[in-house]
């Protein structure tokens, strides 16, 4: 188990997140068990790409931006997103730091440390709101912050008789068995644990559209990764495949942002009680989301990175339509134009969502939850659309690519290809190829397709990210208040006229008045 309560001053280097990783974790890939994730071809560019990350809070390049006094009594330093926010100004601050991270990995890592940070500063904001486990979330809030260690979550039910109450699919749902002096007994499994190969800690709670109805599914806890009786199934690894069928050159991309997703099985683990924050309450249970405040801050780190990544893809589609020539038809022009309104759309949102926060606990501030849950709902629109544009206006520029970077080592091809694969503008075939492989990558290839299920559905399912827009507003009251401004519209007028001399009746002109 992972050494918790060392002593530090500063957050984990990249070399010690990477010496964090080598431990006892149970990660199942293509039949084996994995023995070490930071050298294994599957993993191990991905874990470099997050050891990337945790460098950058120690490079003073960065560090001004990413990190800020630690809250905990140590004197030391954290990322600002793993602090909750009192201003208006920290939110703005812990912004810029979300995406001064997601810069170096072009907006390609959704789970990045500081995604579970989104959670994990509620735990400090208001610990009460845990009990009868306040201790453990403040604990975990000192534990986490002081050494930004590496969360995931795991929150959905596997794709098993979702018709059923949750309580009718025991045999595959995370529910409690037992309990024991040390903790509670736990089996079952949860996905989609997106990154969970190269985190230390998952935190497992309940989120969808059938509700938590019995005690022993009513959880919410910590669980480290070398946990006996924890372990991963992963999905096929991009990264591998990358490694096996070409290059860098080939698969850019893939190889180092591959950021695996798996099912997180728990077969009879213990969790102890200190990991526990939500045990058999059924009501905290299903509310946990909007109630903690982590439902604003996870959607304000999601449209911050989205937005990072769409200031990538705009720049390569700028790039890619001048290597077909196309770039000063006006329909393109025009295509292109709608990207860059759906990337300052986000950007906007994200701006909002700081700038008019809502009232947190405690005197903190959280992300405004109506222009997040706005987010969750238009980015599902967003990409698909984003994606079709770039596959309608680069068009066959995006097939048109020799099969891997060995084709320019050939001394026979390569005349041919500098020849006949060369873009407008004066575009040489090597730019040319390398910016469209780059592009492929997005919209193209199985990483691609595996992009653009994740931006519809890592927020939520399409129809609760839409109805979650409605139940806040008739929870908050907003509903209420919009009907009667409809009301008071409505209020202006009866079947005789209007009501009060503001306006003047038509009497006088009324055609059927007059007959």
């Amino acid at each position: 188990m992972l050494q918790q309560r060392q002593k530090t001053q500063r957050p984990l280097t990249g070399k010690e997140y990477l010496e964090s990783l080598k431990d006892n974790r149970e990660v199942w890939i293509n039949g084996e068990k994995v023995k070490d994730v930071t050298t294994h071809p599957a993993f191990r560019n991905a874990a470099r790409s997050i050891a990337k990350q945790y460098d950058a809070l120690h490079d003073e390049k960065t560090k001004n931006i990413l990190t800020t006094k630690t809250d905990t009594g140590n004197n030391g330093y954290t990322h600002k997103f793993f602090t909750f926010d009192k201003t208006v100004e920290d939110l703005r601050h812990s912004r810029d730091a979300i995406a001064e991270w997601a810069k170096i990995t072009y907006g390609q890592m959704g789970r990045s440390p500081d995604y579970k940070a989104s959670f994990l500063a509620t735990l400090g904001a208001d610990p009460d709101y845990y009990a009868p486990y306040s201790d453990n979330a403040r604990y975990w809030y000192k534990e986490a912050q002081e050494k930004n260690w590496f969360f995931n979550h795991a929150i959905i039910n596997p794709p098993v008789d979702r018709n059923k109450p949750m309580e009718a699919v025991n045999d595959v749902f995370v529910r409690a068995e037992e309990e024991t002096d040390e903790g509670v007994i736990v089996s079952g499994a949860k996905m989609v644990a997106t990154g969970s190969a190269l985190t230390n800690y998952n935190f497992v709670a309940h989120y969808g559209a059938v509700p938590v109805g019995s005690e022993d599914m009513a959880l919410v806890f910590v669980a480290p990764m070398d946990t006996p009786g924890v372990k991963l199934i992963c999905r096929q690894s991009y990264e591998m495949q990358a490694s096996v069928m070409g290059s860098p050159f080939d698969y850019p991309l893939s190889s180092r942002f591959d950021e695996n997703d798996a099912v997180l099985i728990f077969e009879r683990a213990l969790i102890p009680w200190e990991n526990i924050l939500i045990y058999k309450d059924v009501d905290k249970a299903n509310s946990f989301f909007p109630d903690s405040g982590f439902l604003h801050r996870f959607t304000f780190h999601g449209v911050t990175r989205l937005a990072v990544k769409l200031d990538f893809i705009s720049g390569l589609l700028i790039k890619a339509v001048k290597t077909n020539g196309t770039d000063q038809f006006r329909g393109v022009q025009a295509n292109v134009g709608e990207v860059l309104a759906w990337k300052n759309m986000f950007w906007s949102m994200s701006d909002a969502m700081a700038l008019n926060p809502d009232k947190g606990r405690n005197g903190t501030v959280l992300p405004n939850l109506n222009y997040g849950l706005s987010y969750r709902v238009f980015m599902s629109e967003g990409w698909p659309k984003i994606k079709e544009i770039i596959e309608n206006v680069v068009a066959g520029n995006l097939i048109v690519q020799p099969s891997s970077a060995a084709d320019f080592k050939n001394p026979e091809l390569r005349p041919l290809i500098d020849r006949l694969y060369r873009g407008s503008h004066g575009i040489k075939s090597l730019e040319k190829i390398k910016l469209i492989k780059l592009l492929w990558e997005i919209v193209g290839t199985e990483y691609g397709g595996r992009h653009e299920l994740y931006e519809r559905n890592y927020s939520g399912n399409h129809e609760n990210i839409r109805l979650e827009n409605l139940v806040t507003a008739q929870e908050s009251g907003e509903a209420e208040a919009y009907e009667a401004f409809a009301e008071q519209c409505m209020a202006d007028y009866d079947l005789d006229g209007w009501v009060n001399d503001t306006w003047i009746n038509p009497d006088d002109v009324n055609y059927f008045k007059q007959a």
